[in-house]
């Protein structure tokens, strides 16, 4: 398995390691519960160096990534970010990913690190535009700092005033304590609890743990794995590729149709068949539902109607440790997405009462 630059430090503090998308990644530390807590009201360090993050460089860097993604570069200013997703011949998602204009022709992509290869391959052989192309996964690592707290830890460390960073935004300067002065600090994350993602070289992960966890001492800042990550993210609803997203998904279908940019005269990948969708509808819609009974909706569990019939099927299910109930996210049937439509989930041949709810799902 590959390893981060933190590797060696998850496995010291005692994480539950397992192997994901090819690194070796923590689960949890203090557990799942515990740590989802911890960014819900106060600071947690995520390690997210397993993602990719590709360039795409150049005159014709825009033009090529108009035609390749479903959002819009044009109107993505310098210094700002943009989530979107890149789309196949038949209208599905290769990857989600987020856009950063870094500077005029120069843009940083962050994918999927499951689909980082796949990713790379695609844009390589739709190059029709021939922009600059560098696959920088190896060369970039990153964290995620997140929580309520999270900006008066990072604070600490530099000089950028992390309060004019708007959201989707981002800004390059120094960390205390690092020697290092070309970090990207960006308002992102995918927890939904606020915060800011740091890219930075490898050389300079440990000392840049280390001052992060200095400076949130007093916070309570605490080292959190996959485990809260994906509980946090579905709270929020947020997709996540592989489970709620994949190359036979639409956007149309994912209800990510705001990020699917239908501006005029521009011709990107599979523009037909997505307007075509948008137009007559979708035989599909991933929504969101909360458990009415007791039970804990998993990936790949059937939807059912009161008759019994299947209607859909789960992609993404929890307990939500906020709202203490069963939560997810899952594909039905159009004429049952309807926000308070009764629906039921399957659990071990029973089938338990829910009803289509719109996420957020967290309560504190």
């Amino acid at each position: 398995m590959k390893k981060t630059p933190f590797t060696d430090i998850h496995i010291a503090l005692g994480a539950k390691m397992h192997e994901f998308a090819g690194y070796n990644m923590p689960v949890e530390y203090s557990g799942i519960i515990d740590e989802h807590m911890t960014v819900c009201t106060g600071a947690g360090v995520f390690d997210v160096s397993h993602m990719g993050e590709i360039w795409v460089k150049g005159p014709r860097a825009e033009a090529f990534l108009r035609r390749i993604m479903s959002n819009d570069v044009a109107s993505l200013e310098t210094g700002r970010a943009q989530y979107s997703a890149i789309i196949n011949d038949q209208g599905g998602i290769v990857d989600d990913v987020i856009v950063y204009h870094y500077e005029p022709e120069k843009y940083m992509l962050v994918v999927n690190a499951s689909n980082i290869e796949k990713d790379w391959k695609w844009f390589t052989e739709h190059n029709d535009e021939f922009a600059d192309l560098e696959n920088s996964s190896d060369k970039i690592a990153q964290l995620a700092i997140q929580g309520p707290k999270a900006l008066a830890t990072l604070q600490k460390l530099t000089r950028i005033d992390l309060t004019k960073i708007p959201y989707y935004s981002f800004a390059i300067g120094s960390l205390k304590g690092s020697g290092l002065d070309n970090v990207i600090i960006s308002n992102t994350g995918y927890t939904g609890a606020g915060g800011f993602e740091i890219y930075f070289y490898p050389q300079y992960g440990a000392d840049i743990w280390d001052a992060l966890f200095k400076a949130g001492k007093e916070f309570g800042i605490k080292p959190v794995g996959l485990g809260a990550r994906d509980t946090l993210r579905l709270e929020m609803g947020f997709c996540l590729y592989g489970n709620d997203l994949d190359d036979t998904t639409s956007p149309v279908e994912a209800g990510l149709g705001w990020i699917t940019k239908f501006t005029d005269g521009r011709n990107f990948t599979a523009r037909t068949i997505l307007e075509k969708q948008k137009k007559d509808g979708v035989s599909r819609k991933l929504c969101g539902f909360r458990m009415l009974e007791k039970g804990i909706p998993r990936h790949g569990y059937d939807m059912v109607n009161d008759k019994g019939e299947k209607i859909g099927v789960v992609t993404s299910g929890t307990m939500s440790p906020t709202a203490r109930i069963g939560v997810g996210l899952g594909y039905v049937k159009p004429e049952y997405a309807a926000l308070g439509t009764p629906v039921f989930i399957r659990v071990r041949d029973k089938n338990l009462k829910a009803e289509v709810a719109k996420p957020p799902f967290r309560k504190l």
